[in-house]
């Protein structure tokens, strides 16, 4: 072999060798890149009214975030303010859900007035965690109501006596109906009877206190009289289907006690003003009649307010049960 090609020969082997070396190195370490997560957030204790979020000044409510996934170490700041006025900011570290792959947190708050409530969330960008944010808000509604007004609020209130079963339309204005609702609301808790809302009735509507104790869940579709509160419940099973207020007999002519069945329905008016009349025994029945007082002052009947009575009449077949008791 010449010296010229032994040359050329080397050059090559040297050549490929070099580029081996190149192709075959181990790449330079890099900075993990951090993960990009999924923020989920929800406002479980505020209610749906209209399609929108909301609650009462002064209520607490919970603001619940799942972040997915779940990294150790990490924390978000949430702000909320209210008509545009920050009331509160707090730093929250995100902790591991049950099974670790999501992460969670739970902020509380109350909106100190009336007014549209904004939360926002945010988490800054770690080396392990990406930048993410995000936002809810909802309404907290002026309580202050009387007769005749409508609104939100109002809707809110006949929306929870609602779920609470107390018969009412759902008008959306405060009306005679709200007011009758109210008053049998009050009269279930032992209040009194009135028909204005305050602020302690406005809570435990808001919370869902106050259920009507059903004695004779064997009677199937059924009506029952509780004379001590002056309440009225139509229930199904042990189901609470509508509540009503009633005036039951006067000391002199009480409301007969015991179980019996609807055996007669009459429509309309009757002579002596009882309407729409649903009669368990005798000449006792319910019925509408105009008053019907938030005491007991009828002639033995159970008295409905006349705007109650077609519910009632419509709901009660003929053989129902209808019990009565103190």
């Amino acid at each position: 072999m010449s010296r010229v090609l032994a040359a050329r020969v080397v050059a090559f082997t040297a050549l490929a060798a070099a580029t081996a070396a190149v192709m075959f190195a181990p790449p330079l370490a890099s900075a993990a890149t951090p993960t990009s997560p999924t923020l989920r957030l929800s406002i479980p204790d505020a209610f749906l009214v209209a399609h929108h979020l909301v609650t009462v000044p002064g209520r607490v409510v919970q603001i619940k975030g799942s972040v997915s996934p779940y990294v150790a170490g990490q924390a978000v700041v949430v702000q909320a303010s209210v008509a545009g006025k920050q009331f509160k900011t707090e730093t929250l570290r995100i902790n591991p859900a049950p099974g670790g792959s999501n992460g969670r947190f739970t902020e509380t708050l109350k909106s100190p007035r009336a007014g549209e409530v904004n939360v926002e969330v945010s988490h800054a960008a770690t080396p392990t965690l990406g930048a993410f944010s995000g936002s809810r808000h909802f309404a907290a509604l002026d309580e202050h109501v009387g007769f005749g007004s409508r609104g939100p609020f109002v809707a809110l209130i006949q929306q929870r006596l609602a779920a609470l079963h107390f018969y009412i339309p759902q008008t959306g204005v405060y009306d005679t109906g709200t007011g009758l609702a109210l008053d049998a609301y009050h009269r279930l808790l032992r209040w009194g009877t009135y028909q204005t809302l305050d602020g302690r009735t406005i809570s435990f509507l808001l919370n869902g206190y106050g259920a009507f104790p059903v004695h004779f869940p064997g009677h199937g579709n059924h009506a029952e009289g509780d004379l001590t509160l002056q309440l009225l419940a139509l229930v199904s099973g042990s189901h609470v289907v509508a509540i009503y207020p009633i005036s039951s007999g006067k000391p002199s002519t009480p409301t007969i006690l015991g179980n019996f069945h609807v055996y007669s329905k009459v429509p309309g008016y009757l002579p002596d003003g009882m309407y729409f009349s649903n009669f368990f025994i005798s000449g006792y029945a319910i019925h509408g009649y105009d008053p019907a007082p938030d005491y007991p002052a009828s002639h033995g009947c159970m008295r409905l307010p006349i705007v109650d009575a077609l519910s009632v009449y419509g709901w009660l077949q003929i053989g129902d049960w209808v019990d009565t008791y103190y």
